[in-house]
């Protein structure tokens, strides 16, 4: 296992001073919750939420953080208004411990499916559109080929997405690298172009007309995603570039099943991705009150795209999903 031949080679520290050697962090006591800490402190920037991470209190965790200071010599954090942030030695280490972390979860994966004979598991993430289009048809040829391999997954915004990637808590995703994230961190393949369009209820006022215009939809009530997600700042410049005011009575909510209530009771509005309504048209259900609204103008959201880790090999399970996923891709822009 690579956690073993890999020596902590922090950058700008030189370990093999201060008399480390291969292993001399672990000789001075370096432990695995010193490791989550660290990646709990990266990712949340919060002291007190890097303490909940780990289920202990807030006083535990500096001191965990004051440990691994005498343990490495160096500053790792230093507080800012907000929280704390790594230094550069910090942030080395982070990243050596996010590392670490990985290989021992994937170690307990391999013995755990050697035990019990599966197939193997995959963890992926992806945006909603993408996950009805490409995932549910890529699962479907992989049961039936592989049954014992088991498949978790999680449907979410790419801001979420993107930091359980590099949480090590999913294989791979599928979905955007967010403005905030170093796109060095990622490897990308863009595989589809999101259509959007607007939902409404079959009896709503405006579907008695052909077409509704941007000022025919702005003063009903709308549910949108919360503010900053893609979709949500699309549907925002398509008014801004109209020079039409923005919908002032809005729900926000990132539940597309409590989307689909607010719509099927109210005359509210809601944008969604054009493979979601498509599915929602086609239940046998109240969902199936779920209508496309008739609109004179685009609403196209960013590409999404197949997103690993970069430096992170796929296990053989996850590469199966993904390479089948990539080819329904294909097949269906083709």
């Amino acid at each position: 296992m690579t956690i073993v031949s890999e020596p902590f080679s922090m950058d700008h520290v030189d370990i093999h001073s201060d008399n480390f050697g291969d292993d001399g962090l672990l000789r001075a006591g370096l432990k695995l919750n010193h490791l989550r800490m660290i990646v709990a402190i990266e990712d949340s920037g919060q002291i007190s939420a890097a303490a909940d991470v780990l289920n202990i209190s807030q006083p535990a965790a500096s001191r965990m953080l004051s440990e691994m200071e005498a343990i490495t010599k160096t500053p790792l954090y230093e507080r800012v208004a907000r929280g704390v942030v790594l230094t550069t030695f910090g942030a080395a280490l982070a990243r050596r411990a996010r590392k670490i972390l990985l290989e021992l979860r994937e170690a307990s994966r391999e013995i755990g499916e050697l035990k019990s004979g599966k197939g193997g598991s995959v963890f992926i993430g992806a945006v909603t559109a993408p996950a009805m289009s490409l995932v549910v048809p890529a699962i479907n040829k992989v049961r039936k080929a592989y049954p014992g391999i088991e498949i978790n997954i999680q449907v979410e915004t790419s801001n979420v997405l993107a930091r359980e990637l590099l949480a090590a808590r999913h294989d791979f995703i599928i979905g955007r690298i967010p403005d905030d994230l170093n796109p060095r961190l990622f490897e990308v393949t863009e595989i589809g172009i999101e259509r959007a369009c607007l939902i409404v209820r079959s009896s709503h006022p405006l579907m008695k007309q052909k077409v509704s215009t941007l000022a025919d939809v702005r003063d009903y009530d709308w549910v949108f995603q919360p503010p900053g997600t893609l979709l949500r700042r699309t549907i925002e410049d398509v008014f801004l570039s109209r020079s039409v005011a923005l919908p002032e009575n809005i729900v926000n909510t990132s539940s597309l099943l409590l989307t689909c209530a607010i719509i099927c009771e109210t005359d509210a509005i809601a944008p969604v991705a054009v493979d979601v309504a498509q599915f929602l048209a086609n239940q046998g259900s109240n969902a199936s009150d779920v209508h496309m609204l008739p609109i004179d103008f685009d609403i196209n959201v960013k590409p999404y795209s197949m997103i690993t880790a970069r430096e992170r090999a796929l296990p053989p399970s996850a590469r199966l999903l993904y390479d089948i996923i990539l080819e329904e891709s294909r097949k269906q822009a083709s």
